[in-house]
């Protein structure tokens, strides 16, 4: 992943859970997982296309697709960026594990390749932070 033609600048971070998916999902779209990956005040376990969200810190963005148990893609933008980027969020199986999850969060329309190293640390520590909740 970087640059690409038709996504801009995008990021990619993905990991394999020793937990199912059905729990990850019910993790990342309840209100914990959502404070870990988005941010505190908002819900969208439910979310239906269209929907806008803001969270506490002022992130703000929209539901562009909601597919429960599989994957969430919202537009992204927070307090002091001048544009909006997508994020989607996806769980899938592991490959012949029914009991182990792969959580993967991806982002793109990226300014450039300073704000994807940024990026990468961001949802790399976003990643870290699902584990041991999820974990502990």
């Amino acid at each position: 992943m970087g640059l690409t033609g038709d996504a801009g600048w995008e990021i990619g971070v993905s990991k394999t859970l020793a937990h199912p998916p059905g729990a990850v999902w019910d993790f990342i779209t309840g209100p914990e997982g959502l404070s870990c990956w988005l941010g505190d005040g908002v819900d969208l376990h439910d979310a239906d296309r269209g929907q806008s969200f803001e969270t506490a810190d002022g992130t703000v963005g929209e539901v562009r697709s909601h597919r429960p148990g599989d994957r969430i893609r919202i537009t992204w933008r927070p307090p002091g960026w001048d544009h909006d980027t997508t994020v989607q969020v996806a769980v899938s199986p592991a490959r012949g594990a029914s009991e182990r999850a792969v959580l993967r969060f991806h982002q793109e329309r990226l300014a450039g390749p300073e704000e994807r190293e940024r990026q990468r640390a961001h949802w790399r520590a976003v990643m870290e932070s699902v584990v041991a909740a999820l974990d502990g």
